[in-house]
């Protein structure tokens, strides 16, 4: 089983609070309500930076700077 990558697009937000407890301070940097939601084991990345108009990669790399990820695994 290969080791999770902080930019999968199929990562529940809920699994990426989980594995990366840092990402949750971006999400609310950002006053997005998604860490607690009980939506989040059910929506990604992708679906919240669409939700609140954001640009997902400029988002990403944001994440990956509060998990102290490189190259979408951990440091």
């Amino acid at each position: 089983m290969r080791a999770p990558r902080i930019d999968d697009p199929d990562l529940s937000l809920a699994h990426l609070f989980e594995l990366w407890p840092g990402t949750p301070a971006v999400f609310l940097r950002h006053a997005m309500l998604c860490y607690g939601c009980p939506i989040a084991p059910f929506h990604t990345v992708i679906d919240a930076c669409a939700e609140y108009g954001l640009d997902e990669r400029a988002f990403r790399l944001e994440l990956r700077e509060a998990a102290g990820v490189r190259g979408g695994r951990r440091a």
